[in-house]
């Protein structure tokens, strides 16, 4: 006669060893995902490397550009205040000559009387400009200018410069 006991004792083999080969396939299941995980972590890993590396190259590249925008911005920067300091030399010798020019026109209107008779004689003239800081090369323009307007005898009257 079977006892209770010998009749679960067979059954629970059956289900000892139906069990082992469930825990075999759990076993390798969770092996499978283990390494599965592991490779995807791998892989995560070297995304965010590259990624990293691809910002460090990325970094470096805009900092060179930096710098060279921060050069260039340098150079353009001199050239435009010498460019400035140039134009207020400009504007300088634009008001000097102005005034120059007003005087030319004051002194030909006091050399020139009525009929184009000369009343100053050159040497006046040649002491008026002097007067006035004239350097040699503005009077030589001014000898020739008298020449060109033949006012009187008065361009012979300068000495040759």
């Amino acid at each position: 006669m079977a006892s209770p006991g010998g009749t679960s004792s067979g059954s629970s083999l059956l289900h000892n060893s139906g069990g082992e080969g469930l825990q075999a396939v759990m076993d390798l299941k969770k092996r499978k995902r283990m390494i599965s995980n592991r490779e995807s972590a791998r892989r995560s890993r070297m995304r965010k490397q590259k990624q990293l590396s691809d910002l460090i190259t990325e970094s470096s590249q805009l900092q060179k550009e930096n710098s060279q925008a921060t050069m260039l911005l340098s150079i353009i920067t001199r050239r435009c205040a010498i460019v400035e300091a140039e134009n207020s030399i400009l504007r300088a010798q634009v008001m000097e000559l102005s005034d120059a020019l007003e005087s030319l026109v004051e002194i030909t209107q006091s050399i020139r009387g009525s009929n184009d008779i000369v009343l100053w004689d050159g040497t006046q003239l040649m002491n008026s400009l002097i007067s006035l800081r004239w350097k040699k090369s503005e009077l030589r323009c001014i000898i020739d200018l008298t020449k060109t307007l033949k006012i009187g005898n008065l361009a012979s009257t300068f000495p040759e410069t």
